[in-house]
């Protein structure tokens, strides 16, 4: 019986066995194939991960490096700027450069070094000067050793049109990481570019928060102390005058008015008073801010002698001659730089590096700002002047602007009594 039984069911048994087994050889060609969908995904992936691999030399990075910059803060601001746009044309990036914290002329020993960074704002640099040039730390160098010595000539039988070839033949150091050059510092480098580009390159030039912050505690004293004197105004002005009488200047001044036959170089205290005193329209009483070299200063009564209205200060008066001694040569220039530019109007020396640059960085602020006139204290909103030249009116200083049409910064770089308000 059990036998009969077992002999019909087989048939459902076969057929169910057969099933199964279909079944599970599906499943395992089904697993086979999404395995293999798997591992090309997988693979895929693998391939397109990003994963770090050394540069093509084509692709790497290229750097300019230029010897230490020396003399006065705004020399050492167009060494930089010159440096800069030898970068840009080199399609480079400037390394870092080191400035120079102490002041000496000839001793170049005994320079003080001081970086970049401790002056000026490096990632607001990279941030604002973005598309025109670009400065990398020396950690940022892939091969350091992979130098090109660049002599930069000098003389006079080295011409402008000899210095641009040498850095357009790109042939001769375009496979090497570092172009470092070899000479005087970039202040004495011939000059290729014009004010509108050189403008922009100290646009970028930022204080660093400490400095920025003394200038502040100058303006705010300048301006309480205004504001005592004009109590009834909402916004209280100053005004500064750059006053080049100091010992060192007025040796130089003289050597130069002798050398180009010009008389609109040096200024005496009284001239500049008088002149600063004839400035049509300016509204007084005003105070007065002197920003001078202290410790280069002969004449101890720079205070007196000035016209009523003019109320006259320097550091020591002012109370914050200790802003300044705290901090070497290069950052009191600095601060003194930031006040002059601040000022509601400034008055300066048409051949001073210092005065002219103050004059250039308050032109381009008033370009940006799309204003039209830059002449005329009523009409203009940071107007400036050069007392060293004489305006229209006799005994008057001679409005200034600079010239932003100008091809070269010859005329800023060493001075000119050559000035308009363009």
């Amino acid at each position: 019986m059990e036998l009969k039984q077992f002999r019909v069911i087989r048939p459902y048994l076969n057929s169910l066995v057969s099933k199964c087994a279909f079944l599970i050889i599906i499943a395992l060609i089904l697993r086979a194939i999404c395995l293999s969908r798997f591992s090309a995904i997988e693979q895929s992936n693998l391939f397109n991960r990003p994963t770090w691999s050394p540069k093509p030399e084509s692709l790497k990075t290229k750097f300019l490096e230029v010897p230490q910059i020396i003399w006065g803060l705004n020399n050492q601001k167009i060494a930089l700027a010159r440096a800069c746009l030898t970068a840009k044309m080199m399609n480079r990036t400037l390394l870092m450069p080191s400035l120079s914290a102490s002041l000496f002329y000839k001793e170049v020993d005994l320079l003080k070094p001081i970086s970049f960074d401790k002056v000026f704002q490096f990632e607001k640099f990279n941030s604002l000067c973005n598309g025109v040039v670009q400065l990398a730390r020396y950690s940022e160098v892939f091969n350091i050793t992979n130098v090109f010595e660049l002599q930069k000539g000098s003389g006079r039988k080295w011409t402008v049109d000899k210095d641009l070839m040498q850095l357009r033949q790109k042939n001769l150091y375009d496979g090497y990481e570092i172009v470092r050059v070899v000479g005087k510092n970039p202040f004495l480098w011939h000059d290729h570019w014009p004010v509108k580009d050189y403008a922009k390159v100290f646009e970028c030039l930022v204080l660093v928060e400490e400095i920025s912050r003394e200038a502040s505690k100058v303006v705010s004293k300048i301006r309480e102390i205004g504001s005592n004197i004009n109590s009834k105004l909402k916004h209280v002005p100053y005004a500064a005058v750059h006053m080049r009488i100091e010992k060192d200047w007025m040796i130089h001044c003289k050597k130069l008015e002798q050398r180009l036959n010009v008389s609109e170089i040096c200024s005496s205290k009284e001239q500049i008073m008088e002149r600063v005193g004839n400035i049509f329209g300016l509204k007084t009483p005003i105070v007065v801010y002197l920003a001078v070299a202290d410790d280069l200063l002969e004449d101890d009564s720079i205070m007196a002698g000035w016209a009523d209205g003019l109320v006259p200060f320097e550091k020591k008066k002012l109370g914050v001659l200790g802003i300044y001694e705290k901090h070497p040569y290069l950052i009191r220039s600095a601060i003194d730089y930031e006040v002059c530019l601040r000022s509601d109007v400034f008055v300066g020396n048409s051949f001073s590096t210092f005065s002219s640059l103050v004059v250039l960085d308050r032109t381009q602020k008033m370009v940006t700002m799309g204003d039209k006139k830059r002449c005329g204290i009523e009409d203009v909103r940071w107007p400036s002047y050069a007392y060293n030249t004489e305006g229209e009116s006799k005994g008057s200083p001679r409005p200034w602007g600079a010239n932003m049409s100008d091809l070269s910064l010859r005329a800023i770089s060493y001075g000119s009594n050559h000035i308009s308000c363009r």
